[in-house]
């Protein structure tokens, strides 16, 4: 809630405040002793994403020298459940994170002094059985819960509630979040009490999206981004982790496809890293959707199994791929899709996820009308190449459904192919924000991955070779405030809303690689965390909004260069200690 949006009560109603709970003239005359009125200058909490509901007061309140969370009345806490409270406590801490202000909280101190101090946040389950964390929320997507409700009071004990352990989980990630240090080491929360009641997110899918094949990166690399994803509440990796540059996947059964696919030996997951990876995100309340991009996007297939890849390595590369190396699954082949489908079961069974992604973008037609056995398998079966296509669907799709598993596909088949899917199928609407509006009259479910406000990738200039003047395809740069204005159900009618589970930021790494992942990804991409989280209204009743955003999202950048982060400034830091000062008027 913005400050300045009304009167907060400090005393009569124990130091909450809410717009159901702004007085009327008459009561404003009978309190006014009460009352203190906060300046627009003193933000609301820097909560990142901002609870869906709010109440706060401006008390002062350290943190005691023996604090401590306690778990009460739940049998067998879940290891990750213990091991987040540990992570919890330690960045409390060490975070040493001060105010974004002019002297950097140095005003509190006087008040810290004789402050009240915080003891313990007692954390307890209202459901009947304690799952792990990583159990919760690799459930499937409509079954998730993930609410929870804190109260931290001007001392003593705080409590923390929630339906599940993911709803503890990130329960903690908003504690977490309220503690500064003033210049003399105490560590404080400046705007006591604090109450959240039931704050659950609009949708369930937000998500970031990492391509793990144009450049490798290293298993801490992506542990660490999966770390920053579970402070900002993010609940999805989706892990594009093959293409047609690289294979560094090991697949059971199919271990060739790595070992002749892969950059080099050092540059491949094996089958420990990707559980490694999967539990580590699940133990911080993310689900790993992995995506093996077919039938297009498959060069590097070739290198193990050319009997499979159409066009491989054609030239000139443009006249049969967006972009090198050609080579595309010979769809139309049965034994090329008999292939396809246990290459894909193979690795989706090994997964806790329901969601897995068989990719489905940007097929080259011409590489089919080129290469004679693509031709003479169409003449055989006597179908099209659409028809071939559908087919090719139908059975990896199937071979998902049989082990439970959820399609996931690109929007060009739902949009520009004559593929049968079904009401289950999930559509990463990628290419225009504007084509959602498309698959919701299909009666397909949605994931909102739009270039034209998501893709992080897009601004960096033209990175094909001997051609001076290119750019990114997707000009310009995505800055965080295009990003924060996206609307989820812009263009879609009412009965349509419920299709959208979410959405996602996107990494694609032509030019990316561990030396600048953190940089390119953070903070921005959790701008869409908060989207997603919030929704469309603030706390206090206002449409969400990039003014009262950015201080926050300062807060939260600052926050996780202290956390070892090399996330990017937004703006000078003489703005960053000035709320408001370097906006337009």
């Amino acid at each position: 809630m913005c400050a300045s949006a009304g009167w907060w009560f400090l005393e009569a109603f124990q130091g909450f405040s809410s717009p159901a709970q702004s007085p009327t003239m008459k009561s404003h005359r009978l309190f006014k002793p009460l009352l203190i009125f906060l300046s627009a200058s003193q933000s609301a909490l820097a909560l990142w994403p901002i609870p869906r509901n709010l109440q706060t007061g401006n008390t002062l309140v350290k943190l005691s020298s023996n604090f401590d969370i306690q778990v009460k009345a739940i049998h067998n806490a879940p290891q990750d459940l213990l091991d987040a409270i540990a992570r919890t406590k330690s960045r409390i801490r060490s975070d040493n994170l001060q105010r974004l202000n002019v002297g950097r909280g140095a005003s509190d101190s006087a008040g810290l002094e004789h402050a009240p101090s915080l003891t313990q946040l007692s954390i307890s389950l209202t459901g009947s059985s304690a799952k792990s964390i990583m159990e919760e929320a690799t459930k499937d997507i409509s079954r998730r819960s993930e609410a929870y409700s804190l109260n931290v009071p001007s001392g003593g004990i705080a409590t923390l509630t929630a339906a599940s352990t993911l709803g503890l989980f990130r329960g903690l990630a908003t504690f977490e979040q309220l503690w500064y240090d003033d210049p003399q080491g105490t560590t404080y929360a400046y705007q006591t009490p604090v109450k959240i009641v039931n704050d659950s997110p609009a949708y369930p899918y937000r998500g970031f999206m990492l391509d793990t094949a144009r450049n490798f990166f290293p298993v801490d690399d992506i542990k660490r981004t999966l770390d920053v994803m579970s402070m900002v509440k993010m609940s999805q990796f989706h892990w594009h982790i093959v293409d047609s540059q690289s294979f560094p996947l090991t697949v059971p059964g199919f271990p060739e496809l790595s070992q002749k696919g892969a950059y080099s030996a050092k540059q491949i997951y094996s089958s420990a890293d990707i559980q490694d990876i999967v539990k580590f995100a699940g133990a911080r309340g993310i689900d790993v959707l992995m995506e093996i991009d077919t039938p297009g996007h498959t060069a590097v297939i070739s290198t193990s199994h050319p009997e499979h890849i159409a066009c491989a390595q054609a030239t000139p590369w443009e006249s049969f791929a967006n972009e090198p190396p050609a080579g595309q699954l010979r769809l139309a082949n049965a034994a090329t899709a008999n292939f396809t489908a246990s290459l894909i079961s193979s690795i989706a069974r090994t997964l806790p996820s329901t969601l897995f992604s068989t990719g489905g973008d940007e097929l080259n037609v011409n590489c089919y009308t080129q290469d004679a056995q693509t031709q003479a398998d169409l003449k055989a079966s006597g179908r099209t190449l659409e028809q071939a296509l559908d087919v090719f669907t139908q059975t990896t799709h199937n071979a998902l459904k049989s082990i439970g598993k959820t399609p996931v596909v690109w929007e060009e088949m739902a949009l520009d192919h004559q593929v049968t899917l079904s009401n289950e199928t999930v559509i990463m609407v990628w290419i225009s924000s504007q084509n959602a509006a498309a698959v919701a009259s299909k009666g397909l479910r949605i994931v909102h991955s739009p270039s034209d406000y998501f893709y992080l990738d897009c601004g960096g200039g033209g990175w094909i070779g001997s051609n001076p003047g290119g750019n990114s395809w997707c000009d310009p740069f995505k800055t965080w405030q295009k990003a924060y204005t996206f609307d989820p159900l812009a263009s879609l009618t009412p009965a349509q809303g419920p299709l959208v589970l979410g959405g996602q930021q996107l990494l694609w790494t032509e030019q990316s690689s561990p030396q600048n992942l953190d940089s390119i990804i953070w903070p921005r991409a959790a701008t869409s965390a908060e989207v997603f989280w919030t929704g469309a209204t603030l706390p206090d009743g206002t449409p969400r909004n990039v003014v009262s955003a950015l201080p926050r999202l300062h807060d939260l950048s600052y926050r996780l260069v202290q956390r070892g982060i090399g996330a990017i400034a937004l703006q000078p830091q003489w703005c960053a200690l000035r709320d408001g000062a370097c906006n337009l008027d």
